[in-house]
């Protein structure tokens, strides 16, 4: 496919030596990380500010990515965390009456490179098929050979910890829901209730359900916090985040959650959920390509319903018998663990996000079940 007139020519040149070209967009900048695909149509503004893709390069498989510009209030965090995207085509012009910026602008903005006009379906079926690589995104040159010493040394995100890199620095209270109601059947409780979040990449819509299930307090600290410290705030819930890496690196953290387990109720989300796994004695694996989408089924053993689900991880908890654990959630795609509950210890984790942001909300639920605590009985997970 021929330049377009007055477009400069970018690369993503890949571990394996091979590369694709495109039009470059954004900053002209190079950048490193492990590549993975997205499979979801919409949403790719609170995909590239999400901290769980902190490291890593996205190539979108919808067609069309730009349609509807960039909002603030869409975005999951204060920055850009991918290294990049690439995309077949790029919408540039103002389309939606809620856009601020262009995708364009944004990129520049956060000084993030992409490539538009890539042949994503064949660099889909080779992550498929070869698992997840590493990349370096280039809209710089358009040279191959220029980008090849960025591998001097295999790179894998197995072993990385970068949780604590994507934390917030200092403590702060979040105080604003969201503008949906999730249900319309409330519970909600006389006392005031305080939730604790582990920010180890906290996605904003995470903290909106939060108040939206009815705490009146969401305190936000950083993943390095002590677990006396958290236990001296005397919370009613302490939730665990979402966030990039690999968990069996984050020994300091599971060490801390460890001391929490059957003190407070837990909730885990997706990273949050590896950990408190971890913590409580379960394994961790690294996925082939990982789960990166706003479409994948989970099954509820329980109920046997099925729930679409927003998912972003690529590492899993394997499944080993526990009298005291259940599993309580399925991925009908790969049969990988998505869910657990410890009715005795008040731990409850899913590995997909309830939340959305992008994605269907079926599994928004949850948040109000967490609130009342029902989560942790036979009948709040089945």
């Amino acid at each position: 496919m021929p330049a377009k007139k007055g477009t400069a020519k970018g690369v993503l040149y890949l571990q394996d030596g091979s590369y694709f070209e495109g039009f470059g967009l954004g900053a002209k900048t190079t950048q490193l990380g492990e590549l993975v695909f997205h499979t979801g149509h919409t949403g790719y503004s609170e995909i590239l500010s999400d901290p769980s893709y902190y490291q890593q390069i996205l190539c979108f498989s919808a067609p069309h990515i730009g349609n509807q510009g960039v909002h603030p209030d869409d975005l999951e965090s204060d920055k850009m965390w991918a290294s990049g995207c690439l995309m077949r085509d790029h919408v540039g012009s103002f389309q939606h009456w809620r856009e601020r910026w262009t995708l364009a602008e944004y990129l520049e903005q956060q000084k993030r490179p992409a490539l538009s006009g890539v042949d994503t379906r064949a660099l889909v079926l080779k992550i498929r098929d070869s698992g997840n690589l590493w990349g370096v995104i280039s809209t710089e040159t358009s040279s191959p050979k220029e980008l090849a010493h960025y591998f001097s040394k295999k790179m894998s995100m197995e072993g990385r910890s970068l949780a604590e890199e994507v934390s917030t620095k200092s403590a702060y209270h979040w105080r604003s829901g969201s503008s949906e109601l999730l249900t319309q059947d409330w519970f909600r409780s006389s006392k005031s209730k305080r939730c604790v979040v582990l920010d180890f990449g906290v996605k904003r819509q995470i903290l909106r359900y939060l108040i939206d299930a009815g705490f009146e307090e969401v305190l936000v600290l950083p993943a390095s916090t002590r677990a006396q410290e958290i236990l001296s705030l005397a919370p009613d819930l302490i939730c665990l985040s979402n966030g990039p890496g690999d968990p069996a690196a984050l020994t300091k953290i599971i060490s801390e959650v460890k001391k929490l387990v059957g003190r407070i109720p837990l909730f885990g989300i997706c990273l949050g959920h590896q950990i408190l796994a971890k913590a409580l004695g379960f394994e961790t694996y690294k996925l082939k390509f990982g789960h990166h989408a706003a479409n994948h089924p989970v099954l509820a053993k329980m109920s046997q319903k099925v729930e679409v689900s927003s998912q972003n991880h690529g590492f899993a908890v394997r499944e080993k018998k526990s009298g005291s654990t259940q599993w309580t959630h399925f991925n009908l795609n790969d049969s990988s663990i998505e869910g657990f509950v410890n009715e005795d210890l008040k731990v409850f984790a899913v590995q997909y996000h309830p939340e959305a942001a992008p994605g269907p909300v079926d599994s928004s639920y949850l948040f109000q079940k967490i609130y009342s605590g029902e989560i942790f009985t036979k009948r709040g997970w089945g």
